[in-house]
């Protein structure tokens, strides 16, 4: 008899071997920089396939060499991610940042076009305006509001539509929760990309992932988190991870090598910790933010509020959240009557939230993306993504959702 386990039954067992450690019913903290080889024949196999000479023959494993190369705690987190999204690889990377940096450094060539969309992590935004170009990488931009046609007619307007090499998408969009339709992303980049120039498309899942969203399944080539987010969820780490196809991992891994940006052993082992409760913490927080989204969209003093479990029935914009998501997610944005004074106003009244950047945590977190995380774009264009004076991002935590509410509450009162 067998059975195919869910990946939250799998998130304490899997890619582990107690055996291999003294019967220790979790994996150590393998801190160690380089491991022994049993012979010279070994080391030169495990060499060929790290480094992309070769690759793996049927079954073969790449061998321990080096902890900036491969690590058992790497290894074993890289497993138990992939199962998440189905993907048939996992690299984690020092930081989020590291991980998009990455992405784009291997599959962006001097000469390329990249298309992302707008609004995005600001560092993100920053990389692709101010770094790309100093490489001879060009960029272009879409609103999530833009029809396939607009989108087209943007890529044409370039110049070098037989050049884009890439689709970069983060949706839902930080920090104002509006979906762009994965599946329509993926049918752009199957017509513009050619054998000789592929167009490959990536998908920030940061705020959605892994458990409310699977974008490989939807047609993504490319998956990337910050595993700080709800992956770590504990506040207490930084991190990134990519999920792809066998032969797009290989590369990013090469490149991995070289520059030296993977996780230490120690914040494997507490990224491999957090997984054990992933799923129940994010249900938890969904459900949390459900109850503060429904108070909030009748509150006197809110204008709006920007939140997945809040779309109209029967629009467009459902229709892709409903097919993208699995759950509305936990992170909420709303607009308070009376501009910036009265963001600050609101934010500084907190008791039980924390005013701070970041999401995805056990405890909720507030912040004022105009001035704090998106304070580096153009204001013109912060206004286009609708990112106002009077616009706040919260993450909704673990705690009981009565007391959120509450904390809330005595806030909105002193605007």
């Amino acid at each position: 008899m067998s059975n195919n386990f869910k990946p939250e039954s799998l998130m304490m067992t899997y890619g582990y071997k107690p055996e291999l450690s003294e019967g220790a019913i979790k994996c150590p903290i393998f801190q160690t920089s380089t491991f022994v080889f049993k012979t010279a024949e070994e080391g030169k196999a495990f060499f060929e396939v790290a480094y992309g000479l070769r690759e793996k023959e049927q079954d073969e494993q790449l061998g321990l060499i080096y902890s900036r190369i491969n690590n058992p705690n790497l290894e074993i987190l890289e497993n138990r991610l992939s199962l998440w999204d189905d993907a048939d690889d996992t690299a984690v990377f020092e930081s989020g940042m590291a991980a998009i940096s990455t992405v784009l450094l291997e599959f962006l060539k001097p000469g390329d076009l990249i298309l992302y969309s707008s609004p995005t992590y600001g560092g993100t935004d920053h990389f692709i305006q101010h770094f790309l170009p100093t490489i001879g990488v060009d960029f272009a931009f879409f609103h999530p509001d833009d029809s396939k046609e607009d989108i087209r007619e943007i890529i044409k307007k370039t110049g070098k539509s037989e050049k884009l090499a890439m689709i970069y998408i983060e949706t839902p969009a930080n920090p104002t929760n509006t979906l762009i339709d994965i599946q329509m992303c993926r049918a752009l980049a199957d017509e513009f990309s050619t054998d000789e120039n592929p167009t490959y498309l990536c998908v920030d899942n940061t705020y959605m992932g892994p458990v409310w969203s699977s974008p490989l399944k939807l047609g993504a080539d490319l998956v990337v988190y910050s595993a700080t987010k709800y992956i770590g969820g504990h506040s207490d780490l930084i991190a990134g991870a990519v999920m792809a196809k066998a032969d797009l991992m290989q590369r990013v891994k090469v490149l991995r090598t070289f520059l030296g940006n993977m996780v230490s052993p120690h914040t494997a082992w507490l990224l491999l910790r957090s997984l054990e409760t992933l799923k129940v913490r994010m249900d938890k927080q969904s459900l949390n933010a459900q109850e503060v989204a429904k108070h909030l969209s009748l509150h006197p003093k809110i204008e709006k509020v920007h939140y997945l479990g809040l779309i109209p029935e029967g629009t467009p914009e459902h229709e892709v959240y409903k097919r993208q998501y699995t759950s509305p997610g936990a992170m909420i944005s709303f607009d308070i009557k009376g501009g910036e004074k009265s963001a600050f106003k609101f934010l500084n009244q907190l008791k039980l939230i924390k005013l701070a950047v970041s999401l995805g945590s056990t405890e909720s977190l507030a912040q004022h993306p105009a001035t704090m995380t998106h304070c580096g774009l153009d204001p013109e264009q912060r206004e286009r993504m609708g990112v106002t004076e009077n616009l706040v991002r919260v993450s909704i935590g673990v705690e009981d959702a009565k007391d959120i509410i509450w904390d809330i509450d005595q806030a909105l009162e002193k605007v």
